[in-house]
């Protein structure tokens, strides 16, 4: 098991990116959550299987349509316990 802090900048706020990010993460077994930042970024916390946590980062670049991150950062953080992924 895995756990990431995330923060993707570019358009990602007004784009349903929270709300694919939520539905991407369940999909591929993971917990956490996601929401926006007051300076336009979205913040996520993504813990899992290592496998499933690269991919869910990798698809988090693209992100949904309409969409269009520029790069994220990210770091290894303690897991959280969380019982499944959601939008705060």
């Amino acid at each position: 098991m895995t756990a990431r802090h995330l923060i993707v900048h570019g358009r990602v706020q007004g784009v349903f990116y929270r709300d694919w990010t939520v539905q991407t993460a369940r999909s591929l077994g993971l917990t956490g959550w996601v929401r926006n930042l007051p300076d336009g970024t979205v913040e996520a916390h993504v813990e899992g299987p290592r496998e499933a946590v690269e991919q869910m980062m990798a698809a988090m670049q693209d992100g949904p349509p309409r969409a269009a991150p520029t790069h994220i950062d990210s770091r290894n953080v303690d897991e959280g316990g969380f019982a499944e992924f959601a939008r705060r």
